[in-house]
């Protein structure tokens, strides 16, 4: 399975220390020095990056303005190239002789196996959408996002996957989208139907991209736990192809953020084609606003109003379902699941 992407980019590869870095979700260099981005660099193709630069640039002076913008405004890619460097499998493309995307695997992945993905994506994101012009580190970080997504879903569907669903027992393949504005409870949520445990991570927001597997009784759940800081929300599309169900989440308790999470929830709804994908919505922490004792009571009120702020009854294109819950305590956990393998 893909661990992690990075970007090197400069203006020239042989001087180190002029390289930006970009890397997701975990920085290459935290645990490593500059050696592994030397081994990188000088390992790519033996060594013909540095000899294609200087090249590159020679020709540049040859050549008019003219020609000159229109080479910038292409991107030619190398052909992707894998190596071994310090018992990672390392697999990258040289771009214009002057930037590098690798991909990082895990040891026992053959990095051969996502040739043609990593070339095709590439090529039409660089070349097609052109999404990115490397200019602005937000926009490097959301390219290297949605890479890292896509080719992370190629594996997870159609290699990492496919022999072992084969011994799974018989029963339902449930797709779950979970998305929402950050600091909501979304990876408790995925860890506590997994785990049964809970574990309170409200001091440290996901910012990475996370795919849960669960195996329950009546079927195999793929939680698809996307982060919901501003930065990562224009990428949430990416991870809803092929969902069966999808789950956006709420803070109950947070009633300042209701405005922005209603906004959020209609921009994907009217901007992402998605109709008649069931979708439920889960108002979460619920031990924040109301005693144990007092639950249902209490409860019922908030909860019509929470469905005319944030507009509900005008969802009109798929069957949606609404349910309180506290992941902390555990409240409407069973509900919630038994829910997800109902309505598939």
């Amino acid at each position: 399975m893909l661990s992690n992407i990075f970007l090197l980019k400069g203006n020239t590869f042989h001087d180190l220390n002029s390289l930006d870095i970009f890397s997701y979700p975990d920085d290459i260099l935290r645990n490593r020095n500059h050696d592994f981005v030397k081994k990188v660099i000088f390992g790519h193709d033996h060594g013909i990056i540095v000899e294609n630069y200087r090249k590159d640039m020679a020709n540049e002076l040859e050549h008019s303005n003219q020609k000159l913008n229109q080479k910038l405004n292409d991107y030619s890619l190398d052909r992707p190239v894998p190596q071994n460097i310090d018992g990672l499998n390392v697999y990258t493309i040289c771009i214009n002789s002057k930037m590098i995307i690798g991909l990082i695997f895990e040891k026992n992945d053959n990095p051969i196996d996502y040739k043609e993905i990593f070339e095709d994506l590439s090529n039409e994101m660089l070349n097609n959408e052109r999404c990115c012009k490397f200019e602005d580190e937000i926009e490097i970080e959301n390219f290297l996002i949605t890479l890292f997504i896509d080719i992370r879903r190629y594996g997870d569907e159609f290699i990492e996957k496919a022999p072992e669903m084969a011994f799974k027992p018989i029963g339902i393949f449930i797709k779950v989208f979970l998305f929402g504005i950050d600091d909501v409870g979304k990876t408790s949520f995925a860890h506590r139907i997994k785990t049964g445990k809970f574990i309170d991570n409200s001091f440290t927001p996901t910012r990475t991209f996370n795919i849960e597997y669960i195996q329950k009784q009546d079927g195999y759940l793929a939680v698809w736990d996307m982060p919901g800081q501003r930065a990562f929300r224009d990428k949430w599309f990416k991870g809803i192809q092929d969902s069966n169900i999808i789950i956006y989440m709420i803070d109950a308790a947070n009633q300042l953020r209701f405005e922005e999470s209603k906004r959020e929830l209609w921009n994907f709804l009217n901007k992402h084609d998605s109709s008649g994908i069931p979708l439920l919505i889960l108002g979460n922490k619920t031990d924040l606003i109301t005693k144990p004792e007092e639950i249902e009571s209490n409860l019922f009120r908030t909860k019509q109003e929470i469905m005319d702020y944030f507009e509900l009854d005008k969802i009109n294109d798929r069957d949606y379902y609404f349910f309180f819950t506290s992941v902390k305590t555990n409240f409407n956990m069973n509900e919630v699941m038994n829910t997800l393998f109902n309505i598939v």
